[in-house]
C-alpha cells in the first residue's frame, strides 16, 4: 500500500504539470496547446513552461499535507525531482 501511494503522489504531480503547462499556454500564452509546446521548444524554452506549469504542485503538495496523505505528498516531491531530471535534458 506503501509504494502504491508513493505511485499515486508521482503519477499526480506529472498530471498536476501537464495541466498547469496548458493553462499557461491557453490563457497566457494565447496559442494552441500543441502549437505552443512545439514553438517553445523551437526556442529552447519548453523547460520554462514545464517549470511555470509545476507551481500547482506546490498547492497539491500542501492539499495532501492537510489532509495526512503524507506518502502522496512524498511520491509529489519525487515526481517533482523526476521532472527536473526531465527538464534539464530537454
Amino acid at each position: 500500500m506503501k509504494n502504491l501511494d508513493l505511485f499515486w503522489g508521482i503519477l499526480m504531480a506529472i498530471i498536476t504539470t501537464a495541466i498547469g503547462s496548458f493553462i499557461f499556454i491557453e490563457l497566457f500564452a494565447g496559442m494552441d496547446f500543441v502549437r505552443g509546446l512545439l514553438f517553445y521548444k523551437s526556442h529552447g524554452l519548453l523547460g520554462k513552461i514545464i517549470t511555470l506549469g509545476a507551481i500547482l504542485n506546490l498547492i497539491l503538495f500542501f492539499v495532501l499535507l492537510k489532509r495526512n496523505k503524507d506518502l502522496m505528498a512524498r511520491g509529489v516531491v519525487f515526481g517533482m525531482i523526476l521532472l527536473t531530471i526531465i527538464t534539464l535534458f530537454i
